[in-house]
């Protein structure tokens, strides 16, 4: 209907031109919404008032003009002006019931597109250091990044999930140490222990697995223990797997998978990050200062240099990650997106100065990012720190225990990424219209009810006879629900664009709410086959959308709840 109502204008201002009543090189940026109130109409633009100044006229002559203007369409039942010069359209009730036909018809693929032309796109995220179970902030992570991954398919892009393992520097090898002083039979409190070992109750289950002759898969690799307390390399390639296997396990458990495990080891053995660090050296934007070698990425908008090399001769974090990310766009990912916490937030900058100073043809602002904030995990009110298993945060996997994975998911991408999120157990596992997973997933179950009770009382739904009598859903209610399922699509489009999942979360709620309503205002098993069969339509395409949102959200849609 809104795509219906922008041609309409779109004649119209070309109506105007030709009659010189706006000037011919007009092209205004206006708007068509959802009517806030259904008092007036179905939806309004703001064309008339964005015309006023270059058509030197007021903004509702210009709106009448419009009208006036406007070619004939059964799409729209009447045009009213509102306040300063908005336009209001109201829609005819066949019209806007189309969409039932529409998302019937379509099925699993209603809202998705081919808007990315199958272009490709790679999304990072995760990307959690092999040191310890992850975390609730890792959960983040990775509901928005999968979310993400999936709203972008939906827009017709070829996705590839990445998972970018930090298996080299200083917290593998305080990782290898604490299981080492583990194996050797030291605890945490013991004076013994590495000052910046790593405390978790989790390091006690590597080292007694390494003991006892192990082998792990993780990923494409088997790695068996040697079992000698001593050998610290062999404690540290199995303790990586070991680690790696069980981040594995948590994200199948939360329903994410990767394409790719991308290694920064790999960078350093296929001697990438010295070709890397030669080329910014070759290119002049280098010099040496207190022992180490520095980039000038002040050059690039950074706000500080920055080190490239120590001056014990190690490299920085920051080179590796120039080198991984050469190395994206030399797989030919000219999109490339970074879903990462927000304490990443200074990384990009000097990621992009790097990529700038190699002068390979990245674009500038090439990589782009989506950083989410901190989590805050509580119960009863009172904010849940500690976890038996990693000793000092909330790991993902007590989330999905205490709440299942439909309600972690849900809850970890309802919220804007850049926003702080406070999550709360007793409300994720309420049964009540408080809590929103539950509202919606209910909206669904609620439809399926009704169609089991239509087959139960031999009245079973007629697509044939639903199809031809559309027109008959003509409450507000009707229309407020069959409205809502409109702009699904345009929903899917924009939260892909701007890679913000939870708009369609938002959404989702405000279908339910809408659907809950009509239910509890429009009797559906009326006597009127034509009616019952209409309305019937009308559950069974919003129960489709609702499938189909909660697809993208990687949230299950049940039948019974």
């Amino acid at each position: 209907m809104k795509d219906t109502i922008i041609a309409l204008l779109d004649e119209a201002l070309a109506t105007l031109k030709q009659q010189g009543i706006v000037p011919a090189d007009a092209s205004p940026a206006y708007k068509v919404d959802p009517a806030k109130d259904k008092a007036h109409g179905d939806y309004a633009s703001n064309l008339a008032m964005t015309l006023a100044k270059p058509a030197g006229k007021l903004p509702r002559d210009v709106a009448q003009a419009l009208i006036e203007a406007l070619p004939a369409s059964d799409a729209v039942r009447k045009v009213e002006i509102a306040g300063p010069g908005f336009l209001n359209f109201f829609a005819a009730t066949d019209a806007v019931a189309q969409v039932v036909a529409a998302v019937l018809d379509s099925g699993d693929s209603f809202g998705r597109s081919m808007l990315g032309a199958g272009r490709k796109v790679q999304v990072e995220f995760v990307s959690a250091n092999p040191t310890g179970p992850l975390h609730v902030g890792h959960g983040r992570g990775a509901a928005v990044g999968d979310c993400l991954c999936r709203l972008l398919e939906a827009s017709g892009f070829e996705v590839t999930r990445e998972f970018y393992y930090n298996d080299a520097g200083a917290q593998i090898n305080n990782l290898a140490l604490s299981v080492q002083a583990r194996a050797k039979g030291l605890t945490p409190d013991d004076a013994g222990w590495p000052a910046d070992g790593y405390r978790g109750g989790y390091i006690g289950d590597v080292a007694h697995s390494y003991l006892a002759g192990e082998t792990v898969d993780a990923d494409d690799r088997h790695v068996t223990a040697k079992a000698d307390p001593e050998d610290l390399d062999a404690i540290r390639d199995f303790a990586v797997a070991y680690l790696r296997r069980e981040q594995d396990l948590d994200l199948k458990a939360f329903g994410v998978a990767f394409d790719v495990y991308f290694l920064e080891s790999s960078l350093y053995a296929d001697g990438k990050v010295e070709a890397t660090a030669a080329k910014l050296v070759d290119g002049g934007h280098t010099y040496e200062a207190d022992g180490a070698l520095w980039l000038r990425t002040t050059d690039f908008g950074d706000d500080k240099d920055r080190v490239m090399r120590k001056q014990d001769g190690g490299y920085t974090y920051f080179l590796p990650d120039v080198a991984y990310h050469l190395d994206k766009w030399q797989r030919g990912f000219e999109t490339v997106i970074n879903e990462q916490g927000a304490d990443h937030h200074s990384t990009v900058t000097r990621v992009r100065a790097g990529l700038q100073a190699l002068e390979t043809g990245i674009p500038e602002g090439w990589p782009d990012y989506v950083l989410h904030q901190m989590v805050l995990v509580t119960r009863s009110g009172v904010e849940v720190k500690l976890s038996k298993r990693a000793g000092s945060y909330v790991t993902l996997r007590d989330l999905i225990d205490e709440v299942g994975r439909d309600a972690t998911r849900y809850f970890l991408a309802a919220r804007r990424a850049d926003s702080q999120l406070t999550f709360d157990i007793d409300l994720a596992r309420s049964q009540s219209n408080d809590n929103p997973v539950y509202y919606v997933q209910y909206a669904h179950a609620r439809v399926c009810s009704v169609m089991r009770k239509a087959e139960a009382d031999a009245r079973p739904f007629d697509h044939d006879l639903a199809l031809a009598n559309l027109a008959l859903l003509e409450t507000d209610q009707e229309k407020a629900l069959m409205n809502r399922l409109a702009r699904y699509p345009e929903v899917v489009a924009h939260a892909a664009a701007s890679r913000e999942p939870q708009q369609i979360a938002q959404y989702l709620q405000d279908l339910a709410a809408d659907f809950h309503t009509c239910y509890n205002a429009v009797k559906v098993m009326v006597d009127d086959a034509a009616l019952r069969n209409a309305r019937l339509a009308l559950g069974l395409a919003t129960r489709q959308v609702l499938r189909n949102g909660l697809d993208l959200l990687g949230v299950s849609a049940p039948e019974e709840m």
